[in-house]
């Protein structure tokens, strides 16, 4: 692949600044998936994105055994924030949490909270694996930013430091919550967003009585216009159950069932915005 053709062989995330002319350096896991995996060499192309500057479109300048270095060619998308949108879950066994970190992240959950409740099923929760999964999911999904982590915390103490400004949705399979479609319709433009989801076995009846206890009556639905962020969430009350259908799902089925969902109703699904255009060269 030539340097003056617009598509691109690979994507990475790197942490230099992106700015036309600079040259961009590998590290040897960079460089052997470059090299080895995809079989590149001077002269092909590649998009780089750093969580800051958009998206860049450089061209490979050397690729040694543990190192590489590239140069940039032209900005192809401008830096655009993305939702604020968190998502804390009940860690899970491996393969499902991995799933989880993967799929929240194509799906555009801005931060990644892992929280312990009575139920959970967990060893050890490593943030450099979720980190690595996270990575190759934005490289993947042509997203320009990355979902930050958390350390683990108990359910009890991510409540107790709630900010005020920010409503808590649950994914709640106790049957007694108004369907999620019908009591997202009403979410205001704006409103910042969390969304639960528990563990395997489902919050214990301790816990459920907590959230219950914090959370707030079904939104009116008036177009909107009488619903603000504001009003939304006191500091008292600021969670909003919602159930997910008949059926109890998976944790890691439900986390995404409930990003879609949200991102569909006032995320940034509808936003299709310019790709791949180059604004500087």
């Amino acid at each position: 692949m030539s340097s003056d053709e617009e598509s691109v062989a690979a994507r990475l995330f790197v942490s230099d600044p992106l700015t036309v002319g600079a040259e961009i350096t590998f590290d040897a896991d960079q460089t052997h998936y470059l090299r080895a995996v995809l079989r590149l060499g001077p002269g092909d192309a590649l998009a780089l994105v750093n969580g800051r500057d958009g998206e860049a479109r450089a061209v490979i300048q050397a690729l040694e055994k543990r190192s590489g270095r590239a140069r940039i060619a032209a900005i192809t998308r401008p830096f655009a924030p993305e939702p604020d949108l968190w998502l804390l879950f009940a860690p899970i066994k491996r393969a499902r949490l991995d799933t989880i970190i993967e799929k929240a992240t194509e799906l555009g959950a801005s931060r990644l909270l892992p929280t312990v409740t009575r139920r959970s099923n967990m060893g050890r929760v490593s943030l450099e694996r979720m980190a690595a999964i996270a990575r190759e999911a934005t490289e993947q999904c042509e997203r320009l930013t990355l979902p930050e982590i958390e350390e683990a915390a108990p359910l009890a103490k991510r409540l107790a430091a709630w900010p005020d400004d920010r409503l808590l949705i649950v994914a709640d399979e106790g049957g007694e919550a108004p369907d999620a479609l019908t009591a997202l319709a009403p979410l205001p433009e704006g409103q910042k967003l969390a969304l639960l989801i528990g563990p395997e076995g489902g919050f214990d009846p301790a816990e459920r009585d907590q959230l219950k206890a914090l959370a707030i009556a079904p939104l009116p639905r008036h177009g909107g216009a009488e619903v603000n962020a504001v009003s939304l969430t006191a500091v008292e009350r600021f969670v909003l159950r919602v159930s997910l259908g008949p059926r109890i799902l998976r944790a890691d089925t439900a986390a995404v069932a409930l990003l879609a969902l949200v991102q569909a109703q006032g995320g940034d699904w509808r936003n299709l915005g310019p790709r791949g255009s180059e604004l500087a060269s």
